[in-house]
């Protein structure tokens, strides 16, 4: 080995301090430049005056090392060589050393707070835990002016919506993907980049997150780790954030979480003690899909009311002002919204009356759920001249629409993800109906089969033919279009590394099946499922069969975040039995006397049920079929096709 040499050692404590940042930095430079100015001051010393003392001298050199200027004033030889090589040592050493250090430490600086690791100092803010491709739908919501959040913080007297987010990468791309997206665009300034992950305490910290007002937990992205889910993420935060309450003695935040397997939302609120919702995304998709599976043309009503697009939406209201009264007299004061029910507080949980008897009174502290446009036109106390007719809605509970039938609906799917299996649980659940359903995808049919088996024991209800192999193989899938399907699903697959590309794969099969049942007198139901929002406008005419399911799913959170009855509004509307929203055809109510929407609210209601707008056989010139909510005063023009949007109570069923 080696001796160790001066040289070496000198070169490694420099090194060592070099390293250890800007201030260390100056100071080794600092140390030259006294150096050369104190040898230069001794090398000059000999040809100054004979009265000037060494310290002059020196002084003399540090001027000269650092202000080029006074190279012209020096007389003599060596002194005018001393004073060239102290000017030139300064041009290095003191201007573009200095300037270098300076400039790198700026820059340094900068990019460390580019890195969002500096601590939020605000509070009843935003904050929403995780960059997924449910983030910007849901950033769309929140900054929704008329939306449910605005309204929340408006509440605790918070001047303006402060939204922070918690990304594991935080960098100038994602900051112009936010600009550059319609809805946020000039609100942009007012969100916060942090960088971190739902798994590290002291990010949690970074966010603020025991002083914010509401903390959303959105889903995994698209193309994670099996080993490390979003459910795992989203308890661990839950974790963190129960610990940290306890630790600093603060109350814990209200939180909305959204779980991917709603298997686990008994250990979620376990884990955290404070305010919880928690949106199970397999269960409220698969639900979705499978009214779209039974009642063909509600993906554009799940578009509508479950989105930030123009149109209505449903609201829960509180009845201040209003106890005492009847639905129907409600109703009458709120003649551009539809009554759809009440909310009635039982201890501490809410029971459900949506569809209710016009005769039932609101009492005190229940709430009124109301579908409208805007928030203002849900106001039950409206003090307006021009009032509805007072409807006659009966009790009435309809037997199943499917009870009684033989005839089993065959459903194929292509591709694969991990909400299908809660697909075939849910449809499972609608007996009697019976389902045939065939799965076609790149998955192994062993692990089909296992996760399906997995899941629940009731999937093996129905009774399913699992098939390995390419849809987008046209060989492979014109046999298998050959049956005579009632519906065919597209799905989505979370087996590719992101949304872009499994979408890509959907909606190139979309037009693939489309194209091979060309021709086909009686053709099949064609549902798309899209998990990536900006796919959106590709399929804008074909709304009717879509289903973009991490925008219903971030509206949900919005919307449950400052109302947290709407969870068991959305349940209650898109389980089995219960209050359900069917498409219904003309012939089924006496329409002789039906001119505009008044009217069709009032035959509706004869029935026992609640009139919700009207779904066109035909669609308009931007590819629309749903009319929910029209003016009531306007004529409807129903032509043959046109079915009525109806909200009916259908009885359980129990098989």
């Amino acid at each position: 080995m080696l001796p160790f040499t001066l040289v070496g050692r000198l070169r490694y404590i420099l090194e060592r301090q070099l390293v250890k940042g800007a201030h260390y930095q100056l100071m080794v430079v600092a140390i030259f430049i006294g150096l050369i100015s104190l040898i230069g001051g001794w090398l000059a010393w000999p040809s100054a005056a004979a009265d000037m003392p060494l310290a002059d001298s020196v002084w003399w050199a540090f001027l000269r090392l650092t202000d080029p200027g006074y190279l012209g004033d020096d007389e003599g030889i060596w002194r005018r060589i001393v004073s060239t090589a102290l000017t030139v040592m300064g041009y290095v050493v003191f201007m573009g050393t200095l300037v270098a250090i300076m400039t790198r430490w700026l820059i340094s600086s900068m990019t460390t707070l580019e890195q969002g690791l500096t601590p939020v100092t605000i509070r009843n803010h935003v904050v929403i835990l995780g960059w997924t491709n449910r983030t910007i739908p849901l950033i769309r919501e929140i900054l929704d002016t008329s939306g449910g959040i605005q309204r929340l913080l408006l509440a605790k007297e918070t001047k303006r919506v402060r939204l922070v987010i918690l990304a594991d990468e935080v960098n100038t791309e994602r900051m112009q993907e936010l600009r550059d997206e319609p809805g946020i665009g000039r609100h942009g300034k007012h969100i916060i980049l942090r960088s971190g992950t739902a798994l590290q305490p002291e990010a949690l910290h970074r966010v603020a997150c025991m002083q914010a007002a509401v903390v959303m937990i959105p889903g995994r992205s698209q193309g994670g780790s099996d080993l490390v889910t979003g459910d795992m993420e989203t308890i661990k935060a839950l974790l963190t954030l129960q610990a940290h309450a306890h630790l600093t003695k603060q109350p814990p935040p209200y939180v909305v979480a959204e779980v991917d397997d709603v298997r686990k939302v008994n250990i979620m609120r376990r884990a955290y003690k404070g305010p919880l919702e928690i949106l199970a995304s397999d269960a409220i998709v698969s639900r979705l899909m499978a009214q779209s599976i039974i009642h063909p043309g509600l993906p554009e009503f799940f578009g509508e009311v479950m989105s930030v697009h123009e149109g209505n939406e449903f609201y829960v209201r509180s009845s201040d002002g209003c106890q005492g009264m009847s639905l129907a007299e409600v109703a009458a004061a709120c003649p551009a919204a539809i009554v759809c029910g009440l909310m009635r507080p039982d201890d501490d949980e809410w029971v459900s009356m949506l569809n209710a008897p016009s005769s039932e009174t609101v009492g005190p502290g229940d709430k009124l759920v109301m579908l409208a446009r805007e928030y203002a036109d849900a106001n039950p106390v409206q003090k307006r001249g021009d009032k509805l007719r007072l409807l006659e809605r009966p009790a009435i509970s309809y037997p199943s629409v499917t009870a009684g039938v033989n005839r089993e609906v065959k459903v194929l799917i292509l591709g694969w993800n991990n909400r299908l299996p809660a697909l075939i649980d849910e449809l499972a659940s609608y007996s009697p109906q019976r389902f045939r359903v065939q799965l076609l995808s790149t998955l192994d049919e062993t692990k089909q089969r296992e996760a399906m088996s997995r899941y629940s024991e009731r999937t093996a209800l129905i009774g399913c033919e699992h098939m390995q192999g390419d849809f987008m193989l046209e060989s492979l899938l014109k046999p298998v279009l050959t049956r005579d399907w009632d519906s065919i699903l597209l799905i989505s697959s979370d087996q590719l590394g992101s949304g872009e590309e499994a979408d890509a794969r959907a909606m190139v099969g979309y037009m693939v099946v489309d194209e091979l049942l060309k021709g086909l007198e009686k053709k099949p139901q064609l549902l798309l499922e899209l998990s990536d929002p900006s796919n959106e406008a590709l399929v804008a005419r074909n709304r009717g069969e879509c289903i973009i399911s991490p925008m219903i799913l971030s509206h949900l959170m919005a919307q449950i975040a400052q109302r947290r009855e709407l969870s068991l509004v959305i349940e209650e509307l898109f389980t089995a039995g219960g209050p359900e929203i069917l498409y219904r055809s003309q012939a089924d109510y006496p329409m002789h006397s039906v001119n505009n929407f008044a009217d069709l609210e009032a035959v509706a209601a004869l029935q026992g049920e609640t009139a919700m707008g009207i779904y066109r056989h035909e669609p308009d010139d931007a590819g629309r079929r749903l009319q929910l909510n029209p003016a009531r005063d306007v004529p409807l023009k129903l032509k043959q096709g046109d079915q009525l949007v109806i909200l009916t109570t259908i009885a359980a069923v129990h098989g």
